[in-house]
């Protein structure tokens, strides 16, 4: 179902092209308010789309952000299945930030966590 998926908090990291452009949206449609911590809309909605690829985003209340690249030639998925999947997301990262073994600031190496990533982005979970 989804090609790529990042997760990005404050420090910086080497991502896909994609990706990469995808932040430049995400910090625009946050300058502008919406999907701005301030605001109640986490889900920013599509970003921008390629040939071969949709791209999606979301920013939590502290500035962590999601982006999800799915293949453009899934007609079938709908905008409120996008949502899920980033609530879903959101919930598993607030879960494995949580844990009292996590230091915040640190690269996220929970295995339970990309497993379950991975289970939610191949449309099991």
């Amino acid at each position: 179902m989804a090609f790529c998926i990042a997760v990005i908090g404050k420090d910086e990291l080497d991502l896909q092209y994609h990706v990469n452009a995808a932040l430049d949206v995400v910090e625009e449609k946050c300058l502008i308010g919406k999907g701005a911590p301030e605001s109640k809309e986490l889900y920013l909605g599509l970003l921008y789309s390629t040939e071969n690829h949709k791209i999606y985003g979301f920013v939590t209340n502290t500035r962590v952000k999601f982006i999800v690249v799915v293949d453009s030639s899934n007609v079938a998925l709908r905008e409120n299945e996008v949502r899920a999947i980033f609530r879903n997301l959101h919930l598993l990262y607030t879960d494995a930030v949580c844990n009292p073994f996590y230091i915040p600031g640190e690269s996220l190496t929970s295995k339970k966590f990309d497993r379950a990533v991975q289970k939610l982005m191949s449309g099991t979970a």
